[in-house]
């Protein structure tokens, strides 16, 4: 049958599964919002770009398919690049569709031009300007594929605004990719799965790190398994958190800058690493030349550039993880006890637990309001964060036991994440929970989403850990600039309870911490708006344990 290309994209995605788009219309993809007009595919309408990829993003964390956004040329296009470098970052699969000018134009500086395949190219696993409608198909399909396999990531696809309109004869979407030069990975290295499992069975101090790619490739219940059965304690990464029972016993929480001081502790002393899904990054070594100093190496990852880039590994195993813990699964013979070890940890544990200042402060500590929200959760909630200072204190205070629950920005570190991420997760999972812990400062970031949550009538529970400062660049400025508060007071700020009333949502302002599990309550019976909850929070509190940048991770401020 002959369809206009707008038509055929359409076609395409459903054949993909896709449900959802977001999007934000314009000129160039009038010919694609018009055929969206009658499509059974839902368009969510955020109110900025940015938001649109964000909410896509979220999406796909929390259902682990490809999120879809949508905008127009020219500054539709590069307001989405914030979030396609996030989900870069993080390997989230995303595909991002953008309108461009007529294809006898490109080139030439039109109205509302801009090369955003050039634009996205270090920021994508790959990117496609469309040449023939002819061809959209064959593009549509491999992007989807790229997207979702291996080490997921975004995709850009650039669509000339005529080739949306032409008609061409559309016979069904492809069954098959055939893409010369990309591959997915199958098989393991059999020989190095049997060097793995000798090293953990010969091991005193194991300790398994996980991180994000336990999640993407859905290994939780194997990592769980190899943990339980071998009794090695985990620690996670920032994106790994969800990925291993928060409330385990062999659970050390997150490491790193802002990890507990155990779990930096256990790393500074393990003489097993098992690193699962993982990249090694800064803020999880701080100095490499002291990171693990007495500990043989195994690296587990989809992606053989990570196996060492910044660590190098004795045993690595490329792989998906869920397939690598499987075959290591097969290997290993049941551990009784590692008796001294343990009891190690359990010092460590009762001597340095995280705890927070309750005696000085005049206003809520914030990490109380973390722990209130886990208790009326019950730790069965959709958890977003913006980043900062309210990003590491959730993750250190609420207790994440399933994948997919935790959703943050974790290696572009994006202000203005968490309330389009919300959304998001909250259109892919509405029975859920789902709930943006935020700062003041970034909060502001994409507050216009307000009224997309008001639109769709989507009770997503922001919880505002108001300080009144850019609170982790404070925090910087305090112990490392003499605490010199260049330009991160921002005290002059609206009211965001009357903010979120003028946008039609619910607005709650909490000022004392006897106040909190009533506003919380009243927070979480709202079932046709978004709340808004304002907590006035310590403006000095700082986030402990703290590793200075670029220092071993024994070196830890605070905390004890």
């Amino acid at each position: 049958m002959k369809l206009k290309g707008a038509q055929v994209l359409l076609q395409c995605l459903q054949a993909e599964g896709v449900d959802t788009i977001f999007g934000y219309p314009g000129g160039v993809v009038l010919p694609i919002y018009d055929a969206l007009y009658n499509s059974d595919i839902r368009h969510i309408l955020a109110r900025h770009e940015q938001g649109a990829a964000h909410a896509a993003d979220g999406y796909a964390r929390a259902t682990g398919k490809v999120g879809v956004c949508l905008a127009t040329s020219g500054p539709g296009a590069t307001n989405l690049v914030t979030g396609i470098a996030n989900a870069y970052m993080d390997s989230i699969p995303m595909v991002a569709f953008t309108g461009q000018v007529v294809s006898s134009q490109i080139g030439r500086d039109a109205f509302q031009e801009a090369d955003i395949t050039g634009i996205t190219l270090p920021i994508t696993k790959h990117n496609y300007l469309l040449e023939r409608t002819e061809d959209l198909p064959r593009v549509i399909k491999e992007a989807f594929y790229i997207a979702r396999t291996n080490r997921p990531g975004p995709v850009v696809v650039d669509l000339p605004k005529d080739l949306m309109d032409k008609e061409i004869e559309f016979h069904g979407a492809p069954d098959e990719v055939n893409m010369r030069g990309y591959r997915v990975l199958k098989g393991i290295n059999a020989g190095q799965v049997i060097a793995a499992a000798e090293m953990i069975q010969n091991a005193s101090r194991p300790l398994i790190y996980a991180g994000g790619g336990v999640i993407s490739s859905n290994a939780a219940s194997e990592l769980k398994q190899l943990a339980e059965m071998m009794k090695i304690p985990v620690t996670t990464t920032l994106m790994g958190i969800g990925g291993f029972p928060g409330n385990s016993y062999l659970s050390l929480g997150m490491l790193g800058m802002h990890g507990t001081r155990y779990a930096n502790y256990a790393i500074g002393e393990c003489d097993l690493l098992i690193g699962v899904g993982v990249r090694f990054d800064d803020r999880v070594t701080g100095s490499l030349e002291h990171f693990a100093p007495h500990a043989k190496v195994i690296h587990i990852d989809v992606d053989a550039a990570e196996i060492g880039k910044n660590i190098d590994a004795g045993v690595p195993i490329v792989g998906e993880v869920k397939e690598v813990l499987q075959a290591l699964l097969q290997r290993l013979k049941p551990v009784e006890k590692l008796s001294e070890w343990h009891e190690t940890i359990d010092r460590w544990k009762e001597e340095s637990p995280l705890k927070y200042d309750t005696e000085n402060s005049t206003r809520i500590m914030p990490q109380l309001v973390i722990e209130k929200i886990y208790e009326k959760t019950k730790g069965e909630a959709i958890i977003t964060t913006e980043v900062g200072q309210h990003q590491m204190w959730t993750a250190q205070y609420y207790k994440f036991n399933q994948p997919r629950t935790f959703l943050t920005s974790g290696g572009l570190g994006t202000m203005g994440y968490g309330f389009p991420a919300a959304i998001g997760a909250k259109i892919a999972c509405p029975d859920k929970t789902v709930i943006d812990i935020a700062g003041d400062g970034s909060i502001q970031m994409n507050i216009q989403e307000l009224a997309t949550a008001v639109d769709y009538k989507l009770p997503v529970i922001i919880c505002i850990l108001n300080n009144q400062f850019l609170g982790m660049v404070r925090q910087w400025q305090g112990l490392f600039y003499g605490g010199r508060y260049s330009y991160t007071d921002i005290s002059c700020q609206p009211d965001f309870v009357k903010l979120a009333q003028a946008y039609g949502a619910k607005g709650i302002r909490v000022k004392n911490s006897a106040d909190i599990d009533d506003a919380l309550d009243e927070a979480l019976q709202v079932t046709d708006r978004p709340v808004v909850m304002d907590f006035w929070v310590e403006r000095e509190a700082d986030v402990f344990p703290m590793v200075p940048p670029g220092e071993s991770l024994s070196n830890m401020l605070g905390g004890e």
